[in-house]
Order: C-alpha cells, then structure tokens, then sequence
C-alpha cells in the first residue's frame, strides 16, 4: 500500500493548530519524510510515525517552513542512537547549511549522513519495491516536487487451479514471477492458466511550492494521488502570481488536465482560519478534491 500522512499543511507561518509543511509516504513498511517544517517531530509523536523506519528526507526547497525542522530531526536520530543510514535530497545549499549547525555544536552523530544535491528531474531512489524522481516546479527560488511509483507486485496464483494441477508448494514463486510449469512428464501448464495479472503499481505526486504552471502535467499525469498547493482561494490570483503560489481552482485544474484520480490540497495561508471554502472551490473544477488535514492518512488507489 502506498499511503501519506499529513503532518503539516499550513504555509509560512504556524496558524490555527496548523503546521508548516511536512507529510510521511508509506510504502511496504517503509516511510520517507517530505519537507520538514518546523514542529515536525513533534507531529510525528502526536501521529504515531515510526521515526525508525525513515531512510530517506526529500526537501522541496530552502524557506524556511519546508526545513526549518531538520536539523532538529537529525539531532534526535543521534540522541536516539539511530543507526541506519539516512539519505537527505535537497537543493545545494542544504549540506552546507546543516553541516554548519552540526558544526557549531560539535556534533557526531552514530549514523551515516548522504546528502544528495538536486539539480534537475531525474531518478532518486530505484529499488525492487519503488522509484522516486523529482521534478522542477515554478517557484520563486528552486524547487522540486516528489514522485512515488510503485512498481508492479507479482502475479497472483488461482490457488484452486494450482492445487488440482498438482503444482508443488516449491515452484509458487516461480509461478508468481512469471514462468510456466513442467510437469514431471514432460506437460507444460502455462502461467496464464494459473496465475492472474498483479495490480498496477500507485502513484503518487507532492508538487511542492509552486504557481499555475501546466509544465509540471507529464511528471504527474495518471497518478493515483496528487498533492498540490492552494496558498490561496481563486479571488487571491494576483496575489498568488506575484508570490508564486497557486488557488483553488488553480490547483483543481492541473489535476483535471492531467487526468489524476485524487487530488489532495495544502499549504494554506495563515490568513484563513477555516479551509472549507478551499474544498468547495477546488471541487468545482474537480469534484475528487480533499483537504490534506492533518492527521490523516490517505491511500494512493
């Protein structure tokens, strides 16, 4: 299952019991960190995330309410005796920065620290399970959205048909990986004939801070799940082109061109202290909108 959690999704300033941004995407035991704002660990304990099962922080980009929270995080791992080893994505400036502060307080930590520069949309993480890549969205300094795939699970064994094929226990993963059975005199049984076609993987999209950009569709297009910002509601257009932001119905609209399942929206404004508006606009361009509240947990299906 590939999920996320919401920890923070407020925008600059923490308003209204909400939080700078921060979410957890979950996936076969695993979690990754997107953006760490201020409070962030504190939401992890309120919400239950496993802070042991993080490897790998992904930062958007460098204002301070996406990673103002992470040398904090890092800290606490040391305290913690954490000691797999954490990989952190961010834009170039990030290393130094925490490398800085680390310094300063002459801090050793237990684990290994990577730091990996982003520079452009390409492929992070690539592994038997999952492929996260990064994509450049338009912002007032560089920035980057995240993207989850899922790969493609193993077939699914029709156990009634196997079983009266008389297909040994020993060969099930071969079966599920694809290949035919033969028999031991000689009979082939397809694997069509007893297995069925795995699920397609899920997808899912954080287009990190952005404004009204339609470059961003073919990194997220067909997703299952898709974040997207709406610093603003739809009357604020102005006001979010020149703070390179986006609205409501900015937000609904990317999703609708690219054809997404879900959109989820965040990064509010302090400046509203309620959010239903930002739903009923959003849906009225894409009826399949939520607010990303905090807390809560959404599935990529």
């Amino acid at each position: 299952m590939l999920s996320v959690t919401i920890l923070g999704n407020n925008s600059a300033v923490p308003a209204f019991n909400r939080h700078p941004t921060s979410q957890v995407v979950s996936h076969d035991g695993n979690n990754y960190l997107v953006d760490c704002g201020e409070g962030t660990q504190i939401q992890m304990i309120k919400y239950k995330i496993r802070r042991g099962k993080i490897s790998h922080i992904f930062i958007s980009h460098l204002h301070g309410d996406h990673y103002f929270g992470l040398v904090g995080l890092l800290n606490t791992f040391g305290l913690l005796s954490h000691k797999q080893d954490l990989h952190v994505y961010g834009p170039a400036p990030l290393q130094q920065i925490i490398e800085l502060q680390m310094g300063v307080a002459e801090t050793i930590l237990p684990y290994k620290l990577y730091f990996h520069t982003l520079t452009k949309g390409e492929e992070l993480v690539n592994d038997e399970k999952i492929r996260i890549s990064c994509f450049p969205t338009t912002h007032r300094i560089e920035c980057y959205g995240f993207l989850f795939e899922e790969k493609e699970g193993k077939r699914k064994l029709l156990i009634e048909k196997v079983r009266k094929l008389n297909i040994p226990v020993s060969f099930y993963t071969s079966l599920q990986n694809g290949l035919d059975y033969i028999t031991p005199r000689g009979q082939r049984i397809n694997n069509d004939e007893v297995t069925s076609a795995p699920e397609r993987g899920k997808k899912y999209a954080f287009c990190a801070d952005t404004k009204y950009d339609e470059n961003i569709i073919p990194y997220i297009n067909g997703a299952d799940l898709v974040y997207h910002e709406t610093t603003y509601l739809d009357n604020m257009r102005d006001k979010a082109l020149e703070r390179f932001h986006a609205t409501t119905k900015q937000a609904a609209e990317i999703a609708r061109k690219a054809n997404v399942r879900k959109l989820l929206i965040g990064h509010f404004s302090s400046k509203y202290s309620t959010l239903e508006q930002f739903e009923q606009e959003a849906r009225e361009i894409f009826a399949n909108t939520e607010l990303a509240i905090e807390g809560n947990t959404y599935e990529a299906h």
